[in-house]
């Protein structure tokens, strides 16, 4: 209603005519300026919150997308020099499954003698035989345990044969949500005795458990930035891999159906973000979205953003 009457005043300013005052330039320059004035004003009160959102939008994936290069690389590094702190549990003469306390109190080592990882943003760490199953992980509540890696997991055989690799796949014990589908990023090292694989040192995070972290440090920074008075935006950050669209455990599922409705996968780009506007029970959003290759060929973080 109210950019209709813009319109129609749009319209009636347009075929006003501004009559110049010969004796007075000065005001016939300023009842040009004012009429300028109205014209702009009435152009931009039209714009759509969603795509204000949208242009928003854009500039906060761009932040997130960064931060995914530097949460990989984190591990990148760590995990290589955190797999030397589990080789004691493989030279005991026993088999590492029978002692899983020492597993995991080798693993919280390796975890606190490396930098990179005391802040890598894994949501779980573990160690595993040369069987791919799990020994033991770094939680209260392990839930990994003895469930295999490799049926989930496939591309870990490339570390059971010495090499350093990252894999994606869904592994329902590693889950950072409960009642809804998930999946999971992973990073495994081997652990070398010599030349000898005795198991693999494994990180990595759930895709909602990710997009938990993302949204809330998104959330952080706009917090932060408000000017006195200025209203908090309502943001949410989901990842996109392939064809599905996972958020924080918290988030409407709604909104990962309505975005996935878009394949937003299908002009995204990992150096500039592409945009989109939607409606989502009856609200109007923006949404920005760029690939994150560090994570893997079809993966992309998203914002999805509505002003209040």
């Amino acid at each position: 209603m109210i950019c209709a009457l813009r319109a129609s005043a749009y319209a009636h300013l347009s075929k006003m005519k501004v009559r110049r005052l010969p004796t007075f330039s000065f005001s016939g320059r300023l009842c040009v300026s004012v009429f300028t004035l109205l014209l702009a004003s009435v152009s931009s009160g039209c714009k759509k919150q969603s795509a204000i959102s949208a242009e928003k939008a854009k500039a906060d994936v761009v932040a997130l997308a960064l931060a995914t290069h530097n949460d990989v690389a984190e591990v990148r590094s760590g995990l290589p020099q955190g797999a030397k702190f589990l080789l004691p549990i493989f030279s005991t003469g026993k088999p590492a499954s029978d002692d899983p306390h020492g597993a995991r109190s080798a693993l919280e080592i390796a975890r606190n003698k490396v930098q990179d990882l005391r802040v890598s943003k894994g949501t779980f760490f573990a160690v595993t035989g040369t069987d791919g199953v799990v020994i033991r992980n770094d939680q209260d509540q392990d839930a990994m345990a003895g469930h295999a890696l490799l049926p989930a997991f496939p591309e870990l055989k490339t570390a059971l044969a010495g090499q350093y690799v990252e894999s994606r796949g869904s592994l329902p014990e590693a889950s950072g949500v409960r009642g809804r589908a998930d999946g999971q990023w992973v990073a495994a090292q081997p652990v070398l005795a010599g030349a000898e694989v005795k198991g693999l040192y494994v990180t990595g995070w759930s895709w909602a458990a990710y997009a938990r972290r993302l949204e809330f440090a998104l959330a952080s920074n706009l917090r932060g930035a408000l000017a006195e008075g200025q209203k908090m935006p309502l943001v949410y950050v989901y990842m996109v891999v392939g064809k599905e669209v996972f958020g924080a455990p918290i988030s409407p599922e709604v909104n990962a159906r309505a975005i996935a409705q878009l394949s937003p996968l299908t002009n995204a780009s990992a150096t500039s973000p592409t945009s989109f506007e939607l409606e989502i029970a009856g609200r109007e959003f923006g949404l920005g979205v760029e690939l994150t290759p560090d994570l893997g060929k079809d993966v992309a973080v998203a914002v999805l953003r509505s002003e209040t």
